[in-house]
């Protein structure tokens, strides 16, 4: 029996597309942009976009590649191709508020691995932490240095960490963290949004 027109059923590429609306929705909302922003973006229009997001438009591959680079994610990302069985972990880097991040980790909760190369200083040691634009959020942060040098901030203290020293905070504690001079400062940063220790203790300890 054939499928009634439009119907995905039995048709590996509408298994393969169900569901990019709402990952395009998520992933534009993730990034506070308007539809209108968007279709500036990508040279779609808000109507177009609008009937994708809402499942009404079947996606072309020449609408889904100019949405992939707006987002900044791979294709395969938006229409959640099955895995090919490859066991090799494919590492995307995400830049984002001037950080370079690279997921090491997939599984939704419990504990996330990032490698996080933060730029040169944009601040010379010299201004005061008072000056920095701390932040709070829930959850626990181990991170260890794999190059470069760090200045942290945590409260009123303020570290600097070279190669091979770590640091655990929890991260409601106002903080700040980047490179402590003209190099690019590269950590591996582990991070639980519930408040989850890495149970590894910081350098010095």
């Amino acid at each position: 029996m054939n499928s009634p027109a439009g119907d995905p059923a039995g048709d590996p590429a509408g298994d393969v597309l169900a569901g990019v609306g709402p990952r395009l929705r998520a992933l534009r909302q993730a990034r506070s942009a308007t539809l209108a922003a968007l279709a500036a973006e990508t040279g779609l229009t808000a109507s177009t976009l609008s009937r994708l997001e809402n499942g009404k438009l079947r996606p072309t591959l020449e609408q889904l590649l100019p949405l992939a680079r707006a987002h900044g994610v791979p294709l395969d990302d938006l229409v959640a191709a099955p895995p090919t069985g490859d066991p090799r972990v494919h590492l995307r880097p995400v830049r984002r508020s001037g950080l370079v991040m690279v997921p090491l980790t997939k599984r939704a909760g419990g504990i996330q691995a990032y490698k996080v190369i933060y730029p040169p200083a944009a601040h010379p040691p010299a201004v005061r932490a008072a000056t920095l634009k701390l932040r709070t959020h829930d959850g626990y942060e181990w991170f260890y240095v794999l190059d470069g040098h760090v200045r942290f901030v945590l409260g009123e203290r303020e570290f600097r960490l070279g190669v091979g020293e770590a640091a655990e905070f929890d991260t409601r504690v106002p903080h700040w963290i980047g490179s402590a001079d003209s190099r690019p400062a590269e950590l591996l940063a582990l991070f639980g949004a519930q408040g989850e220790r890495a149970h590894l203790e910081p350098a010095g300890h």
